[in-house]
């Protein structure tokens, strides 16, 4: 039973508090890498003038809602450091909103929802994804993938509105494959749970089907552009990369702490009612996890990739929880609310102390070239810099507010006065 009006006000406000608890203190962070970029990449192709050129932009037109959303914050509320993380926390509040809906679903239901998106609230594990404002693509295609699912579901289980829910699943997908090319993940997702509901292969074949030729079709679009998308060969993946471990390794590494906590809770507790929950809940893992699987420089998945697997996670730990509480009966609260608080301290205070302190020494070189930037006269001339040349500029303009045109790359110049060179310059 869907929980009444003000109980749902309470719950999502409860949520929204607990993502500030979580990640509040990291507004204060400044821009790092690639954040100055996304910024560049919202002024050149921004503005409606300019999306044809994104059109024919092989790589950034599969990213075109973060772009689009961060042209139309800088234009409204500015570039500041604070708004951008800002904005990537209200998605995150929004998405963390959607997995609570996902109680919608009889085989999560709104008990198991409500603990589910309380967890994915805090979560340290896929905290990259809300503190690195340039991984805005993976709020985003989580925020409209989700949505489409949550339409799905609807779908299935709402004969009523079966026929609107449809197409806002359709549209939403769209989206989806606007934000990034991981979208193509949630039509296998989309046939689990149909399966799960219970739907004969058949009909699913049939309801999939615009889902599928518009993923084969994004797909094939952007395997034509490949010449001018460098993830195709500058070594960031390849298809014949180790997928097989990258993906168990990564999938080992989700579930540690308190996924694998819980799975040996509801095996111990034998709690068969849980075992479809669990099968989906593999299921939803592998499939998320795999479209980042294909890496070259690293044998797991980075954190910000593991936002839409947490999902899984979540359930997993909310069942545990929930069986805690059905056992414990009476006794119930204390021990319950004790572990409940442990688990939001704990990824909370990994959150506050280790990755805050990793963002800012990531940040560190970053902020010195702007510093040396702002002192400079005439041309700014680098000679070491850890994050490419690209970005060296992005900084110097959105950062230091100096045109990148002053930038005279020279890393295999000797060493001399006056050009910047990190960690030479504090």
């Amino acid at each position: 039973m869907s929980p009444r009006a003000p109980s749902r006000r309470a719950l999502l406000l409860l949520l929204a508090a607990l993502t500030l608890f979580a990640y509040l203190p990291t507004l204060s962070l400044p821009l790092i890498s690639d954040d100055h970029t996304q910024l560049w990449l919202a002024q050149r192709y921004g503005p409606v003038s300019s999306w044809p050129q994104l059109a024919a932009d092989p790589l950034y037109r599969c990213r075109a809602t973060s772009i689009w959303l961060t042209y139309a914050t800088e234009r409204l509320f500015g570039s500041s450091a604070m708004v951008l993380h800002l904005s990537s926390l209200v998605l995150h509040i929004l998405n963390t909103w959607l997995v609570f809906a996902l109680g919608a679903w009889r085989l999560i239901g709104w008990r198991l929802s409500a603990v589910a998106a309380a967890f994915f609230a805090v979560y340290e594990g896929h905290q990259e994804a809300v503190m690195w404002y340039a991984a805005l693509p993976e709020l985003l295609v989580f925020f409209f993938g989700l949505s489409a699912l949550l339409a799905w579901v609807l779908w299935l289980e709402s004969p009523q509105s079966r026929r609107s829910a449809y197409v806002a699943a359709l549209l939403l997908f769209v989206g989806a494959l606007l934000s990034k090319e991981s979208a193509v993940a949630f039509v296998p997702l989309m046939l689990v749970v149909a399966r799960a509901a219970g739907l004969v292969w058949r009909r699913i074949a049939v309801a999939l089907l615009p889902f599928s030729v518009l993923a084969a079709l994004y797909m094939a679009l952007n395997f034509a552009g490949r010449t001018a998308n460098h993830h195709y060969w500058d070594g960031t993946f390849s298809l014949t990369a180790p997928f097989w471990w990258t993906l168990t390794n990564s999938a080992l590494r989700l579930l540690w702490i308190w996924g694998a906590a819980a799975v040996v809770c509801l095996l111990v507790w034998r709690k068969r009612a849980w075992a479809r929950l669990g099968l989906v809940a593999g299921f939803w893992i592998v499939l998320a996890l795999l479209p980042y699987s294909f890496l070259t420089y690293m044998t797991r998945v980075p954190s910000r990739h593991r936002y839409l697997a947490s999902v899984a996670l979540a359930w997993l730990v909310a069942a545990a929880v929930l069986v805690l509480a059905d056992r414990l009966r009476r006794k119930r609260f204390g021990i319950v609310a004790a572990v409940a608080s442990l688990i939001v301290l704990h990824n909370c205070t990994y959150i506050w102390t280790k990755k805050r302190d990793q963002f800012l020494k990531r940040a560190e070189p970053v902020q010195a070239l702007i510093e040396f930037s702002r002192r400079a006269e005439g041309a700014i001339r680098i000679r070491c810099f850890p994050y490419g040349e690209n970005v060296a500029r992005h900084a110097v303009e959105f950062g230091a507010g100096k045109p990148m045109t002053l930038v005279v790359w020279e890393p295999s110049a000797a060493e001399s006065d006056g050009a910047f060179c990190y960690p030479d310059h504090p």
